[in-house]
């Protein structure tokens, strides 16, 4: 394995699970814990090591970064654990050295390679489909949706921007009941939305056309019949979605971002081809359970992917990897432009065919941030600028530091949330 295929020390702390395994992972990589490191391309590239612990056995920790793919024996519930990080950033830092894998690592690769050969034997799951009686309950759900909505506009505006947030669960709630899942999140969402009069009332549009749309399904094209389906909530088995079509190209990850509730949390991790075509791809964990962290920020892998069908297909699965993963091909190619121009464009083509889309990948060349009349901008070269998010971006700034970066975000109806920049070849999560 040579020094150029490392990952950077800013791409391995962009996969731990929070702050705090972060820090815990820059405690561990110095020499001190470790023991018995190195790395070597048999079975896959793997680096390897044991880390002392409290206890009088030290934790048995490998990765396999062609995937990538994590072993610790310590109990951590994370993943990857802080064990598995300090081992990587030292592997960045060139601070462990090639060597012949032990017994353990054998192992472990060998009992990979095993599940993954009796995963492609097993028998497919059964295709999810929508029964008669799911579509009568989510009929009935979004009837009440309609009738709830009409008593939103006729009681004003300005009574729901007062109203709490048990006033929008509640809707959501009967919504989960009918199996309208989709929909119940567009109500919850509401909540944010309502401080902002003429944002609501976009939002409650929306909803309506989504009710509208529903009842008219036999009549739609199959593409927009996929997304109204999609955006109401009923389900798609992954093996449906994998027998569509593969797409494939060099896909970069752009993006990734964690956003936790009390229910769900969901990791959206953001692709965008060599042709230029973005991909989203969800994970999704109850609280406390792990989330797949097989995907690294600023690497690029040569895959298929299937999409889930729609008339905006962006939701996708990786079906194929046909090498491993490029750990450092540079910044991502603005092939057609990157101005802010381009990125409204591409926004404008996707929510036309898709209206109920709320948030979208952009990706800008050469942007300052900078702030300007109470609110933080990123300006392009052509002087047209973009809003950021409510939240400070002092990330952004600092990685700047008044300079041009490439920037990659999701454009929502609040304004760019920044998720990566590249500063000189260097990749940093926001």
């Amino acid at each position: 394995m040579s020094q150029t295929v490392r990952w950077s020390a800013d791409q391995v702390l962009a996969l731990a699970p929070d702050a705090a395994a972060q820090r815990s992972a820059r405690g561990l990589a110095t020499p001190r814990p470790w023991s018995e490191t190195g790395y070597a391309d048999a079975d896959g590239p793997t680096v390897w090591g044991l880390c002392q612990g409290s206890g009088s056995k030290p934790y048995q920790t490998c990765v396999d970064v062609g995937e990538p793919a994590y072993r610790c024996s310590c109990p951590s519930r994370k993943l990857p654990c802080k064990h598995v990080l300090g081992l990587l950033l030292r592997w960045s830092a060139g601070a462990v050295v090639e060597g012949e894998p032990p017994a353990w690592v054998h192992e472990w690769q060998a009992g990979r390679a095993t599940r993954a050969e009796r995963a492609v034997t097993t028998t497919p799951r059964r295709t999810a489909q929508a029964g008669p009686k799911r579509a009568e309950r989510v009929t009935g759900g979004l009837d009440e949706l309609d009738r709830w909505l009409g008593d939103q506009v006729r009681g004003g505006l300005a009574g729901a921007a007062s109203a709490g947030y048990a006033h929008w669960d509640a809707m959501a709630a009967r919504l989960i009941d009918a199996q309208a899942p989709g929909a119940a999140g567009a109500v919850r969402r509401l909540a944010g939305s309502a401080s902002d009069a003429g944002r609501l009332l976009a939002e409650l549009a929306l909803l309506r056309l989504l009710v509208s749309a529903h009842r008219r399904l036999p009549e739609l094209p199959d593409a927009l019949a996929a997304t109204v389906r999609s955006r109401v909530g009923y389900p798609m088995a992954t093996d449906d979605v994998l027998a569509t079509p593969p797409v494939r190209d060099t896909w970069l990850v752009i993006g990734v971002r964690d956003e936790i509730d009390e229910r769900l949390t969901t990791r959206r991790t953001w692709l965008r081809g060599a042709s230029g075509r973005p991909a989203l791809v969800l994970a999704f964990a109850a609280p406390g359970q792990l989330l797949a962290a097989d995907l690294v920020l600023g690497t690029a892998i040569d895959a298929d992917l299937c999409f889930y069908p729609g008339a905006q297909p962006l939701r996708a699965v990786v079906a194929t990897r046909h090498a491993p993963a490029d750990p450092d091909p540079g910044p991502p190619a603005t092939a057609g432009g990157s101005g802010v121009a381009v990125a409204l464009r591409g926004y404008a083509e996707a929510t036309a065919a898709d209206p109920w889309l709320d948030r979208w990948p952009v990706l800008l060349g050469a942007v300052t941030p900078g702030r300007s009349g109470g609110q933080w901008w990123v300006r392009d070269e052509a002087g047209d600028a973009l809003p950021l998010t409510a939240t400070e971006p002092w990330r952004l700034v600092a990685a700047a530091g008044g300079e041009p970066v490439t920037l990659a975000g999701e454009w929502t109806p609040v304004g760019l949330r920044p998720l990566t920049a590249w500063v000189e070849g260097r990749v940093v999560k926001l």
